[in-house]
């Protein structure tokens, strides 16, 4: 029953829609900040809200019929405390304003940490306010003279530019007899990185501009542990250390010298188009994380050699940006 109560609701809204285009810009996106006026607000009563009107209904002709004043009186009262609540609903939503969209770059397959940033434009404490994007729920609330930062994790299944798409913001309070709503669909993208291939060979020796830096390599004083990955000499194993963790652990050694590493595409042209750029993000990630100069070079362009956060993010979203194969082919 719950989900035909879905479905119907669902239904309505959709149709709410597309009969009263004038009170709703959500067919393209919009530069922030975006401000709820009266013009794009929705108000319809809820399930239990239909019930209490017809409820209520029932009352008014029963105490019409038997002429009963004291059982008028009762059904004006409910009808103008229903009103009250339809009436604090639309102007908990009247007046706000998003004002900021962001969210750090994740890698394919993480959670995205959306923040919306909202305050109003008429000084006024709105309490349960509700924001949607497709299967994620938040609350959250809004002091009258104040903002309200309020995280969406959203999944994500691609690298590449991730449109925040239509967000719907709602109120239901105080009684929950009317859901008012409105539509967000800021002018604003995400930027998903690629996966990191797991078990990706160690790091290429590469061409780069010869300047000194610390690497690791399995001649000198050992560094670190870290999970066996396809390609690691059996010899770098530590067994022990592997038989009492319950997982196979690979010695991580530093020497004092080495070339910066260079990551070439064309070097990987028996991989297929994403596995070359799951590699590729790897080895930037893993040379970001060892200290060491790196050199990405992607058909017409070349990063580096350099090192830095900066410069790993310029080398992620150089791959995240690159074309997928459906769309290359």
């Amino acid at each position: 029953m719950r989900g035909l109560g879905a479905g119907w609701s669902e239904r309505l809204l959709r149709a709410a829609e597309s009969r009263l285009p004038a009170l709703t810009r959500l067919k393209s996106a919009e530069a922030l900040p975006i401000t709820l006026d009266r013009r794009r607000i929705y108000v319809l009563p809820t399930r239990f809200g239909i019930a209490f009107g017809v409820l209520l209904a029932a009352m008014t002709l029963g105490a019409l019929n038997y002429n009963n004043n004291p059982a008028l009186i009762l059904c004006f009262l409910l009808l103008s405390v229903a009103n009250t609540g339809l009436l604090s609903g639309y102007l908990a939503l009247r007046g706000l304003r998003l004002i900021e969209a962001s969210a750090i770059p994740v890698h394919a397959g993480q959670p995205l940490q959306l923040r919306l940033r909202f305050d109003g434009v008429e000084a006024r404490a709105r309490r349960g306010l509700r924001l949607r994007r497709g299967d994620i729920v938040e609350g959250f609330s809004l002091d009258a003279r104040g903002a309200a930062d309020v995280l969406l994790a959203i999944p994500t299944e691609r690298r590449g530019r991730l449109p925040l798409g239509r967000i719907e913001v709602s109120m239901r309070r105080p009684l929950g007899m009317f859901v008012a709503w409105s539509w967000l669909h800021p002018q604003r993208e995400a930027l998903v990185y690629p996966a990191l291939e797991r078990d990706a060979p160690p790091l290429p020796e590469g061409l780069g501009d010869g300047t000194p830096t610390r690497r690791r390599g399995p001649d000198e004083t050992v560094h670190s542990l870290r999970d066996y990955r396809g390609g690691d000499p059996l010899r770098s194993i530590a067994w022990k250390r592997s038989a009492q963790q319950g997982r196979t652990l690979v010695r991580e050694f530093e020497s004092p010298a080495g070339q910066a590493v260079t990551l070439d595409w064309s070097q990987l042209a028996a991989l297929p188009v994403e596995r070359r750029i799951q590699r590729l993000a790897r080895w930037a990630s893993e040379a970001q994380r060892q200290g060491r100069r790196s050199e990405l070079r992607l058909p017409g362009l070349r990063l580096g050699p350099d090192s830095g956060p900066a410069h790993l993010h310029a080398c992620l979203r150089a791959l995240a940006l690159l074309p997928h194969e459906e769309t290359a082919g």
